[in-house]
């Protein structure tokens, strides 16, 4: 038996540091190789860290809530030497493969992305004081208001900690009239993304409201069979706009003084998920059809509100829609998606008087705004994509036929 310290690996997207979300194991437990111990999040994602060590956890270098850099301690496990998983950690470690993370290796090449091997099937772990929090809801929220669940004291049948156990924690940190909470990775990544497009981006936006009455109801007359969503369709007409527009679909290159066109399509579509606001892309959505483009839509929003999407799909993005309309608001003057160069967001469809043919009668109306990049083109290219997707709105079953 040897005494092993296991540090924060190198998560594999060139990461610095992680925050340390909630341990799955405690001081004293039994660990196997490849089982999880810890969840982390990172400006990219959250994920559960495995064990590259088997043996009796004898410490926890930090504590749940606060932020390790990589390469610092994250436990010492009284390991196994003999294990042969461990000893293979340590010698991909030693040479560099790349394969840091146990359940993370590099011996499948053939696949793009790093998958999680399923958890490990080894015997129970013994009984421990760990704080008991069977909802995510409870826990997230404790987390958002910087509580130690460690130190609740549970009221829930079984020991288990309730909501209104963590707000009673919460109670007397407001009543001294100042809260403090730490930048997450993810929220500090978001901030310096955010930060950059609004300094480097010299963004003018322009407002258009729709009669969407006709996209309406072609979708109610779908929906009993399954038809495409709104934004779907919306999607579908965004992509045709900017196959008309392609200048829309590009990235500034400033070194180079050039615009870079791609010459595919990868929708990004803004989604508020656990973490916050994350842009997924659709890949290749000039080639899905709009049932293909619905399907893509609601699996990638899914696993993003999960927060599962990977840091490679939320990069890849030529273009973002965003359906700010989900919450119940009319419009926005949205943060372009750098390097992107374009966004275009859709306020709620609401019933609103509307002149047709010389009378006022009720439509259901929504305002569209677009926010683009001033550097790569000028208003009357942006008034012209708006157009296109306003009057295919306006008229789908024409849009579409031209499709």
């Amino acid at each position: 038996m040897s005494e092993q310290v296991f540090l924060l690996p190198d998560l594999g997207e060139g990461l610095t540091d992680a925050d340390i979300i909630s341990w799955l194991i405690d001081v004293g437990d039994t660990v196997a190789v490849d089982q999880p111990i810890v969840e982390v999040e990172t400006a990219k994602t959250t994920l559960e860290v495995p064990s590259p060590y088997a043996g009796t956890v004898t410490r926890l270098h930090v504590k749940a809530g606060e932020t390790l850099a990589v390469g610092k301690p994250l436990l010492t496990v009284t390991a196994t030497p003999e294990h042969a998983a461990a000893e293979q950690y340590r010698e991909e470690e030693r040479a560099g493969s790349g394969s840091v993370l146990v359940g993370y290796g590099t011996a499948d090449t053939s696949v793009g992305r790093r998958r999680r091997r399923p958890r490990s099937t080894a015997p129970a772990l013994p009984p421990r004081a760990a704080p008991l929090v069977i909802s995510p809801i409870v826990r997230r929220f404790a987390r958002e208001h910087g509580v130690d669940l460690t130190g609740i004291t549970p009221t829930g049948a079984g020991g288990v900690i309730t909501r209104s156990d963590v707000e009673s924690a919460i109670a007397p940190a407001a009543a001294s009239g100042e809260r403090r909470r730490p930048l997450t990775s993810f929220r500090k990544a978001a901030a310096a993304a955010l930060s950059r497009s609004r300094s480097e981006i010299p963004e003018a936006t322009v407002w258009v409201d729709v009669d969407a009455t006709a996209l309406w109801e072609l979708r109610e007359s779908t929906r009993e069979s399954g038809g495409p969503g709104l934004i779907s369709y919306i999607a579908r007409f965004v992509v045709a706009a900017l196959g008309a527009y392609p200048v829309l679909n590009s990235r500034l290159d400033t070194e180079r003084e050039e615009i870079v066109e791609y010459e595919h399509i990868n929708l990004g579509i803004a989604v508020q998920g656990e973490r916050g606001l994350v842009v997924p892309a659709v890949t290749d959505a000039h080639s899905l059809t709009t049932a293909e483009l619905h399907e893509a839509i609601r699996e990638v929003s899914e696993r993003a509100r999960a927060g599962q999407v990977s840091g490679e799909e939320l990069e890849r993005g030529t273009f973002t829609l965003n359906n700010y309309g989900a919450f119940r608001v009319d419009g926005s003057a949205a943060i372009i998606n750098h390097p992107q160069v374009a966004i275009l967001g859709l306020g709620r469809i609401i019933d609103r008087p509307w002149v047709v043919q010389g009378e006022i009668v009720p439509r259901k109306i929504a305002q569209m705004s677009f926010v683009f990049d001033h550097r790569v083109c000028d208003g009357a290219t942006a008034a012209g994509f708006m157009r296109h997707v306003a009057d295919a709105i306006e008229n789908p079953a024409t849009a579409i036929a031209q499709m």
